[in-house]
């Protein structure tokens, strides 16, 4: 009896939990660092690069972008100069974009990584095209820095720091709320332990440069772990986490989007994945996932994936329903 109840549970933790390499991994060529994404329609997506100021729309399981779009010019930035974009949501046919809004990882200050700005979809175009609204504003942080409901949570001090260090600062998540407001996600600092949702309640008066108006914060318990993606998934959402730091363990949860509840742990492995990109697939129950493979280490010599060749260089993604 005592085998046989052994054997039932590993048979339920097979059924209940997922692994990534079960999930029909698929890889993209031409970048590497994956960290923000949107859906372009059912069948095509765009991907933002921390490491570069481009846009890259991709159809779905074809290798290679289909087409590009440069944000340096409208981002006010060198071609060299990067933004290190971070965060993506989609009201209607607009897609709001958020840089990391932190310092380098020597602490120094990185104003080009101030940006907040909208793209508009075109389904018109084959393959669906992306057009800059507006202007992009530089001034998100000092406003997030003086608002009265944000004092306790210490994020003066912590913007004063590298991203990954203790209680630095570093966003790298954005959501769409039900009522076309916005959650900025932290990935650091946490607030007693906790992950940081910051709500935007007017995005696109901000574009038109209204001063940001923001909502009570709300923290979330997601195993000591920060923010690394959040995307809208009927009335609720779907959240990455992952570590402050560099290193640690990610994992998905579901959450209702009420303060008062606790995001619930969903049963996929991600392997070796290290999740940043995230977003619904139109038309259907799924989400797809993308991995900053920037770091990845492997074929001859074990170069990271960032110092290959452009042609050399790739992200996976994998498609799944939560």
């Amino acid at each position: 009896m005592k085998h046989r109840s052994i054997h039932l549970l590993l048979g339920l933790a097979m059924l209940t939990t997922t692994p990534a390499w079960a999930l029909d991994v698929f890889s993209y060529r031409g970048l590497c660092d994956a960290s923000a994404a949107a859906a372009l329609g059912p069948d095509h997506f765009v991907v933002a690069n921390d490491e570069d100021n481009v846009l890259r729309v991709f159809r779905r399981g074809q290798a290679d972008a289909v087409a590009r779009l440069s944000l340096a010019s409208f981002l006010g930035t060198r071609e060299d100069e990067e933004s290190d974009i971070e965060g993506a949501a989609t009201v209607g046919q607009r897609i709001y974009w958020i840089t990391s809004h932190a310092r380098n990882r020597n602490g120094r200050e990185r104003p080009a990584r101030q940006r907040f700005f909208a793209t508009d979809i075109d389904l018109t175009t084959s393959p669906p095209s992306l057009r800059p609204v507006g202007k992009a504003v530089d001034g998100l942080l000092p406003s997030m820095l003086a608002a009265p409901g944000f004092a306790a949570l210490g994020l003066t001090p912590a913007a004063a720091k590298a991203p990954e260090a203790e209680g630095g600062f570093n966003i790298e998540g954005l959501a769409a709320t039900p009522a076309g407001q916005l959650l900025i996600a932290l990935r650091n600092p946490l607030w007693q332990g906790r992950a940081l949702l910051l709500p935007l309640e007017n995005p696109q008066p901000v574009l038109d440069g209204v001063a940001p108006r923001w909502g009570a914060p709300i923290a979330i318990a997601l195993a000591g772990r920060g923010v690394r993606s959040i995307e809208t998934l009927g009335a609720g959402y779907v959240l990455v986490a992952g570590p402050a730091a560099d290193a640690g363990s990610f994992a998905l949860y579901r959450w209702s989007g009420a303060a008062q509840e606790a995001p619930v742990p969903l049963a996929i492995e991600l392997g070796s994945l290290r999740p940043e990109g995230l977003f619904h697939v139109p038309g259907s129950a799924d989400l797809q996932l993308l991995s900053d493979d920037g770091g990845v280490r492997d074929g001859a010599g074990g170069v990271e994936c960032k110092a290959r060749p452009p042609a050399e260089r790739s992200f996976r993604s994998i498609r799944f329903a939560p």
